[in-house]
C-alpha cells in the first residue's frame, strides 16, 4: 500500500519573526513534521515568509541608503532569499529530528518559481504592504521610482501586488523527489513570482499568497490531503464573538456559503478556505484539515481540527 501524500502548509507560528525566533520555532515545527513522517506520510512542505521577506527587503533597502553604489534588491530576489534561508532552517531541523528517531530520510528544499499573469488585476491595485515604515519624503521618492506606497497610521509603506498563481515552474522536480519518498520543501512564501516572456522568466515585483500556492501545489501533486497549520485549532463561525462556534466538518458547499456570509477574515482565514476549495475541486477525493501546529498529530487522526471535503 502506497503512502498517503500530504501537502503541509506552515504559517507564521511555525517560523517566528526573526532569525533567532526562527531557529527556535523550527525545532518545535520539526517535531510535528517528524510525527507525520514517522506515521508513514509522504510530505511536501510549503511555508509562509511574510516576516522573513519583509526583513530582507528592509535590509537591502537600508544597504542602498547607506551605500549608494549598491542596487536595491527586487522583490523577486528578496523572495528567493527568504525561500533559501527558511528552507535551510526547516530542512536541517527536520533532518536532525528524524535522525534522532532513527529515521534516515532525505529532506530537500527546491527554489521554486511560480508564473503569474502580467495583466492580473492585482498589478493595477497593489495592496500587500512590505518593508519599513517611511517618512513622507522617502515615500515620495518611492513613488517617483514607479513604486506604489500605502499610508497607514504608523506611516508610509511600500505596497506590492499579490497576483494569483498560474503554474509552478519546478513542479516536475518536486514530483520526482516526492515519488522518490523524499521530504520536499517547495513554493516557500508562495513561490518566486515570475512572468513568462518568450523563452525566459522575468521576476515580478509582487508576492504570492502562501495559502493560494498551497492549494495549487496539493492539486498539482494530486495529494491525498492538504494540512493547513495555523494559529487556531478549528475554523470558527462568528470568530472572536460570544457566539463563536468551532466547525468540525465542512463540505465545499458549506465553505462557499460561509464565505458569502462574510464569516472569514480577508487576510487570515479566507485565503485558507479558498485554497481548500480550489484543491478539492481539482482532487474531489482529497481532504483538507485546518488546525494549529501543536495539534498536528491529533488532526490527522481526526481528533481535532476542521475537516473539509468535496460535496458527495
Amino acid at each position: 500500500m502506497s503512502k498517503k501524500k500530504v501537502v503541509v502548509a506552515l504559517g507564521h507560528d511555525a517560523l517566528g519573526s526573526t532569525t533567532r525566533e526562527q531557529l527556535s520555532a523550527v525545532k518545535r515545527t520539526a517535531k510535528a513534521l517528524a510525527d507525520l513522517v514517522e506515521a508513514d506520510y509522504q510530505l511536501t512542505i510549503t511555508h509562509s515568509n511574510g516576516h522573513q521577506v519583509s526583513m530582507i527587503h528592509k535590509a537591502m533597502t537600508e544597504l542602498r541608503r547607506i551605500y549608494t553604489d549598491y542596487t536595491p534588491a527586487p522583490m523577486c530576489v528578496c523572495s528567493a532569499m527568504s525561500q533559501g534561508y527558511v528552507g535551510y532552517d526547516i530542512q536541517n531541523s527536520l533532518k536532525s529530528e528524524l535522525l534522532s528517531r532513527g529515521i534516515s530520510r532525505p529532506v530537500s528544499t527546491i527554489l521554486t518559481q511560480v508564473t503569474v499573469d502580467p495583466y492580473d488585476d492585482a498589478f493595477y491595485d497593489p495592496k500587500k504592504a512590505i518593508g519599513r515604515y517611511m517618512s513622507k519624503e522617502d515615500a515620495d521618492l518611492e513613488v517617483s521610482k514607479g513604486n506604489y506606497v500605502s499610508k497607514t497610521a504608523e506611516g508610509y509603506r511600500r505596497a506590492v501586488a499579490a497576483p494569483q498563481p498560474i503554474d509552478i515552474v519546478e513542479i516536475e522536480a518536486i514530483k520526482a523527489l516526492s515519488d522518490a519518498d523524499q521530504v520536499v520543501i517547495a513554493c516557500g512564501g508562495g513561490g518566486i513570482p515570475v512572468i513568462e516572456q518568450q523563452h525566459a522568466l522575468k521576476g515580478a515585483s509582487a508576492v504570492i499568497e502562501k495559502d493560494c500556492i498551497a492549494g495549487k501545489l496539493a492539486a498539482s501533486l494530486k495529494a491525498d490531503e492538504l494540512l493547513i497549520l495555523t494559529s487556531v485549532d478549528y475554523v470558527y463561525r462568528n470568530f472572536g464573538k460570544d457566539s463563536q462556534e468551532a466547525l468540525k466538518n465542512l463540505t465545499v458547499s458549506d465553505a462557499k456559503r460561509l464565505i458569502d456570509e462574510g464569516q472569514f477574515g480577508e487576510t487570515d482565514m479566507l485565503p485558507k478556505i479558498v485554497a481548500a476549495i480550489s484543491y478539492l475541486e481539482a482532487v474531489p477525493k482529497g481532504r483538507v484539515i485546518i488546525t494549529s501546529l501543536d495539534k498536528t498529530a491529533d488532526a490527522v487522526d481526526a481528533k481535532v481540527g476542521t475537516v473539509i471535503t468535496a460535496d458527495r
